[in-house]
């Protein structure tokens, strides 16, 4: 399988003054995922846990409704990339079939024009708490665990990652990649393969929280999304129509609650904006 990391030549310069020394960087490469021997996407992203990435996707991208409509996989390494041969059942296949057409529309550009904006747009279902809440303990306590799952971070320091929190478990699972979306898609895969349910816990990430993470965690079904950076507008709105409890910025035992700030235990309820939390 290839290397997913690797050790380069630098030139450090320094106050005490220029050195070479050598320094650990992550792979990337491109990686195809197919179905029915056509390519649908090609995504730039660590080359590991290749099926917890096909799996994850196709569920978050909403192409099968769960890992019982897939088939199969076939990871084929072509040297400048890997191509993941992905396998749907004959209900599946045949919806699949019915969006890709739609998809490549008359002037047959694929995903493009209004249809494409309508993916990017796409509503998500609401999202089912089950009564889950979360102390600023046990926000603290994802992000501290989160960090410890990160072993290609601690080489390179430069890989996002996602993990899926449980109160009283801890992180269960944690998958990195150099691309955020795709760590949250491997998780999303590894959580179904373990059969883990989402509304159980709450997807912590290293980034930013974009609408397309909002919309991927809501597919994996979780009500909390935790982040170390900011989210956008839009990943606010979206997750405020979700349901979700998004919580941003988290330093240390601070962090922001900026939608359904009730499920946060001894947090102020949000209105008309965020709410810092200390």
């Amino acid at each position: 399988m290839p290397k997913t990391i690797a050790s380069v030549s630098r030139l450090a310069h320094r106050d005490s003054g220029d050195a070479n020394a050598e320094r650990m960087v992550p792979e990337e490469t491109p990686i195809a995922l197919s179905y029915g021997g056509t390519t649908h996407a090609v995504m730039m992203a660590s080359p590991a846990n290749f099926e917890d990435f096909a799996l994850g996707f196709s569920l978050t991208e909403g192409i099968v409704a769960s890992p019982d409509e897939i088939e199969g996989f076939d990871v084929e390494d072509h040297g400048a990339g890997i191509d993941i041969q992905i396998r749907l059942k004959d209900i599946a296949n045949t919806r699949f079939e019915a969006r890709r057409r739609r998809l490549a529309g008359p002037v047959g550009c694929g995903l493009c024009g209004i249809e494409s904006i309508e993916e990017a747009m796409r509503s998500v279902a609401p999202v089912e708490a089950r009564g889950l809440t979360l102390t600023p303990c046990n926000i603290a306590d994802a992000v501290r665990m989160l960090s410890a799952e990160q072993p290609m971070h601690a080489a390179t320091g430069a890989v996002h990652a996602a993990g899926f929190f449980i109160p009283g478990k801890g992180v269960v699972a944690a998958r990195e990649d150099v691309g955020r979306h795709n760590a949250l898609d491997k998780l999303a895969g590894a959580l179904a393969r373990a059969r883990v349910t989402g509304a159980d816990g709450a997807v912590v990430v290293t980034s930013r929280v974009s609408v397309e993470m909002v919309q991927k965690t809501a597919a994996i079904g979780a009500s909390f999304i935790i982040a170390v950076s900011a989210p956008t507008a839009l990943a606010i709105r979206t997750a405020d129509e979700a349901g979700m409890t998004l919580i941003a910025l988290v330093r240390g035992d601070e962090f922001d609650v900026f939608t359904h700030s009730h499920r946060v235990q001894d947090a102020a309820p949000v209105q008309g904006g965020k709410r810092h939390v200390a």
